[in-house]
């Protein structure tokens, strides 16, 4: 398997539905990964993994959406795709509404699940993309002295150098070196920048 794989997590107490859609899928190039119980699933998931779960909804001990809750609470943005036998509205709603890339009534069609997954595929992407960039993003702030990123909070403040120098009792000269040096760490030229880069990074101003 090549880190392109994109696989897909099935997960149904329904030995017969799993092997049904693991033979679909394999059929369309898909790397397949196929547990009977939500416990055997979260066990042996990695999250590192490019690929998209498919849930059935009910299952004994931990339903579908309990099982999407439970990836979710460890951290993992995997997209999810739900298929029930007997599907009703208030529980799709509640599915999507958790961020399911869709909800699709058993016996489900081939076109249907194939086009989820193919939605899912594009979600995934852009969510690992995302993800590294923000990492990249965040491995830049790191290397900032605790003087620098100090300076940082005021500049994306809006304050001059001379006030940040009045604020942190220092001399205009000493401001602007760190200045400079935080905004080459940076990689940075002007802090309308600097503003985008920390609104990227999620940074808010209680945490500068």
């Amino acid at each position: 398997m090549t880190d392109n794989t994109f696989t897909v997590f099935l997960v149904d107490d329904d030995a017969g539905v799993l092997k049904a859609l693991s033979r679909l899928l394999r059929a369309r190039g898909y790397e397949i990964r196929s547990f009977t119980s939500p416990q055997a699933f979260l066990a042996d998931h990695d999250a590192s993994i490019p690929g998209c779960a498919v849930f059935d909804v009910s299952m004994p001990d931990l339903d579908g959406l309990e099982l999407q809750q439970a990836l979710t609470a460890g951290g993992s943005q995997r997209p999810v795709i739900f298929l029930t036998g007997k599907g009703n509205i208030p529980t799709s709603v509640r599915a999507m509404r958790a961020g399911a890339i869709d909800f699709l009534t058993k016996p489900v069609s081939d076109a249907d699940l194939l086009g989820a997954i193919a939605r899912a595929e594009k979600e995934d992407v852009r969510t690992r993309l995302a993800n590294t960039e923000l990492d990249s993003i965040n491995a830049r702030f790191a290397v900032l002295t605790p003087r620098e990123r100090e300076v940082m909070t005021h500049v994306v403040a809006g304050r001059l150098n001379k006030q940040i120098a009045g604020d942190l009792g220092t001399v205009e000269k000493t401001i602007k070196v760190h200045r400079g040096r935080m905004m080459d760490k940076l990689g940075l030229r002007s802090v309308a920048d600097l503003v985008r880069l920390v609104e990227k990074a999620g940074i808010s101003q209680d945490k500068l």
